[in-house]
């Protein structure tokens, strides 16, 4: 070979490898690269560019701007518990209103029962039919659901709604309570069973029909 070829060939190769570290050179400068550390099984942190950390800047300050909310202003803790006492106080008024006007219903229904029904048929003295049996200890739950209404009118008449013992009246008349409506729950069964043979009877059933359409 010519000693002169031989170094035009080392000039090339020069050359080239000079043209490749220009090229990688830049591209560092524009390309995020990744940083290796000395801790072991750490994989390095990605370096962004400053372009990519200015845009994830502004998409953070977008999302943790306060937003216009409109709103009221609000109330003190001392009225919010007094707005709280009111209500309460208004719904306990007008359970124990509608709970006396209940027992009225009840009582209104019992005493024409009573009237019409129980003292008509007993006033006849039919051979073959057990007022008593029939309708069990009846007039004694009238009686008793009478002296509830008046409890209840008695803590409740002239008296402010805060000082309403409501729960002191069925204290007062549990016991009388449990044992007339015992007598009645357990003779229950077999009125209905002596209601159905009265029904069976032509005459009995009549005077049963009498009876009821004078409730009407």
């Amino acid at each position: 070979d010519c000693p002169g070829k031989e170094g035009t060939g080392v000039r090339k190769r020069n050359l080239t490898l000079l043209r490749n570290r220009l090229y990688m050179g830049q591209r560092r400068r524009t390309e995020p690269v990744v940083e290796s550390t000395t801790t072991a099984g750490d994989h390095g942190n990605l370096r962004r560019s400053q372009s990519d950390r200015t845009e994830y800047s502004q998409k953070l300050q977008e999302k943790m701007a306060p937003q216009a909310v409109s709103f009221t202003p609000a109330t003190s803790p001392q009225e919010d518990e007094e707005e709280v006492s009111r209500r309460m106080m208004a719904r306990r008024v007008k359970i124990i209103t509608e709970l006396m006007q209940t027992e009225k219903d009840y009582i209104s229904d019992l005493d024409l029962c009573i009237k019409e029904v129980i003292q008509p048929l007993r006033s006849k003295q039919i051979a073959r039919f057990d007022v008593d049996g029939l309708f069990s200890n009846i007039e004694l739950v009238h009686q008793l659901s009478a002296k509830l209404l008046s409890l209840l009118e008695e803590a409740t008449t002239d008296v402010e709604p805060p000082m309403q013992i409501i729960g002191e009246v069925f204290l007062q008349i549990k016991g009388p309570l449990e044992d007339t409506y015992k007598i009645y729950c357990y003779q229950h069964d077999d009125a209905h069973t002596m209601l159905e043979s009265y029904e069976k009877d032509e005459e009995l059933k009549q005077h049963l029909r009498d009876c009821v359409q004078s409730l009407k």
